[in-house]
């Protein structure tokens, strides 16, 4: 192998990126097996990954629809419940999924190549792209109804959206790790799911709600990722009550706890 004049004045440089690149594609090749695992070839494959979350929240929409705009900024019920619910899904979906991610995928951990992150890391970007494709869709459909419109501005929604994935992702590596120790963990973390439901600010908007209780629902940081989203989705939205350095702050916390406790397990899983 050719040493480069890169490899001779930077070793271990060149030694990070040659190890990202291999831990790039043991991570796409782990979003390919669960696309496989998980939707195989049969029927519609692939597509469930987008119709799923897309019936939930055709229902969800069809169920609040009597109830016309939100607020009095002239919400779409359309648009709010993709910028809400189907959202929601993501977060949903990432935590869910990591109660069992360890023991469905113990044989992967007798490549040395492949870590517990790996395989949370690659199930929490799938769903991540369900998630962005989703929005798309549903919006285009809710568009060409009259009942909504595409997101008007992206990038901020965007935005909002990775924040949600980087709480959500801390927060599956902690329940993973959690999950090894006791099965009571994987059996509590569905119905805790639904029930944060009501304060994740899926269906509710920070700037209509009264004091206190839009204080106390402000310490739970996905109220505030989602008020990031819905000033993506309506572009006539912008709310007084979005603090970033906290929702960062939060997230790098998670994602510290979450990477010691991987490791702190990791001795302790048997593989055979």
């Amino acid at each position: 192998m050719m040493v480069t004049e890169f490899s001779v004045k930077y070793p271990e440089t060149d030694k990070f990126l040659r190890g990202l690149t291999v831990q790039m594609r043991v991570i796409g090749a782990l979003v390919m097996r669960e696309l496989h695992t998980r939707f195989g070839r049969d029927n519609i494959g692939f597509l469930w990954l987008i119709v799923e979350p897309a019936l939930l929240t055709t229902g969800v929409s069809v169920i609040h629809l009597s109830s016309g705009p939100f607020m009095h900024y002239g919400m779409p019920t359309g648009s709010f419940m993709v910028s809400g619910y189907t959202c929601y899904i993501l977060f949903r979906s990432i935590v869910n999924r990591a109660a069992d991610a360890i023991e469905s995928n113990r044989t992967l951990l007798f490549h040395r190549m492949i870590t517990i992150f790996d395989i949370l890391f690659s199930r929490a970007i799938l769903e991540l792209g369900a998630t962005i494709l989703s929005v798309l869709v549903l919006s285009l459909m809710m568009q060409s109804v009259n009942f909504g419109f595409l997101p008007q501005r992206p990038l901020l929604m965007l935005g909002g959206l990775v924040m949600l994935f980087w709480f959500s992702f801390g927060l599956s590596m902690i329940i993973a790790a959690a999950s090894e120790l006791s099965t009571m963990v994987e059996r509590l973390v569905h119905p805790m799911t639904y029930l944060s439901l009501a304060i994740s600010g899926a269906f509710t908007i920070q700037q209509t709600m009264p004091d206190p209780f839009r204080w106390y629902l402000s310490w739970w940081p996905t109220t505030e990722m989602f008020e990031l989203i819905r000033e993506g989705q309506f572009q006539d939205y912008n709310s007084d009550y979005t603090y970033p350095v906290y929702i960062i702050s939060i997230c790098m916390v998670l994602s510290a706890i979450g990477l010691l406790s991987l490791r702190a397990v990791r001795k302790d899983i048997h593989l055979g």
